[in-house]
């Protein structure tokens, strides 16, 4: 059978296009039910207050950091979207005197525009964001190596070299209203992939790259990071790419309510759960992966019933 059109960007691949009986199935979820959807190889996780929600975020940095040694070096990937955690790391860093020297931290991604990577005079920077709300505030002392910081650029060969030179304990990341982790967006809907997107055995294959952003995606940041101004998001991007996710020996996504609704935490959810992987729900594809911890803040998970505001 063919696959449904999407009802928000016809031209591309995203979650509308999935047989109404996954996404009615997902939209009918309770909190109840989540703890059940936990299986080998997928945890979820609950915190009642923000405080703990972001407190236990930033001490997967600590705990990443920690394991580093000089012959075996240890990091985190880690993501703008949120980024409440980050002055958290620095504090925890300052107060445990904790030394850096053989730790790493890899950026998740960084936008595209003009032809390379955005520079960090750019507002929307994420090495910029990545700075001022932690590295920068980590006293010189402790912190680690300029070279231990990696953020990706639009050469990408240095990033992908990089991941060979340090064990990756931890990928973090938020959920995406068109349902990503980095910007691992769907596909365009042309050329090969007009009738169908590409498998999760092609997708996983996808390095870290150039992409084109999803409609969604651009409005999202835009929302969340913009004031609202479309026209000021770049639609390109660099993102670190699933053969470096899986590369990582967990990944940890957590879910606060802020950057995906109701439904789209318990679309993806349900996925992982099920182990239904498609690329046109990119976030899917962790159903394949060995160790994926979910972390929500309770309240976030509301419901999917109509609420009129």
């Amino acid at each position: 059978m063919a696959r449904k059109t999407s009802i928000l960007a016809p031209q591309w691949w995203d979650y509308t296009t999935l047989d109404d009986e996954i996404l009615n199935d997902a939209a009918r979820l309770t909190v109840e039910d989540f703890p059940v959807l936990s299986r080998k190889g997928f945890k979820i996780v609950f915190y009642d207050t923000l405080e703990d929600f972001y407190l236990a975020e930033a001490l997967e940095y600590i705990n990443a950091w920690r394991q580093g040694t000089a012959d075996k070096p240890a990091g985190i990937c880690g993501p703008i979207g949120p980024t409440e955690q980050l002055p958290l790391v620095a504090r925890l860093v300052n107060e445990l005197e904790l030394k850096l020297k053989d730790a790493h931290f890899w950026g998740m991604d960084e936008w595209f525009l003009d032809g390379k990577e955005v520079g960090e005079d750019h507002p929307l920077s994420f090495a910029r964001a990545d700075r001022q709300l932690c590295f920068d505030r980590i006293r010189g002392n402790l912190r680690m190596p300029e070279s231990n910081i990696h953020f990706p650029k639009a050469d990408t060969s240095e990033y992908v070299k990089s991941w060979q030179g340090a064990r990756c304990v931890v990928m973090q990341g938020g959920q995406g209203d068109v349902k990503h982790w980095a910007f691992n967006d769907p596909f365009k809907r042309e050329g090969k992939y007009k009738d169908a997107p590409p498998s999760p055995q092609e997708y996983r294959k996808l390095s870290t790259r150039i992409v084109d952003l999803h409609p969604i995606t651009v409005m999202q940041n835009a929302r969340t990071s913009g004031g609202g101004v479309v026209t000021g998001v770049p639609t390109k991007a660099i993102s670190v790419g699933p053969l470096q996710t899986w590369q990582a020996e967990k990944v940890s996504i957590w879910q606060a309510g802020m950057h995906d609704n109701p439904f789209g935490m318990r679309l993806t959810t349900f996925m992982i759960s099920k182990k239904i992987a498609d690329s046109a729900v990119p976030m899917s594809l962790l159903a394949e992966h060995p160790n994926v911890q979910f972390n929500f803040y309770r309240p976030a998970i509301g419901t999917c019933e109509v609420e009129m505001h």
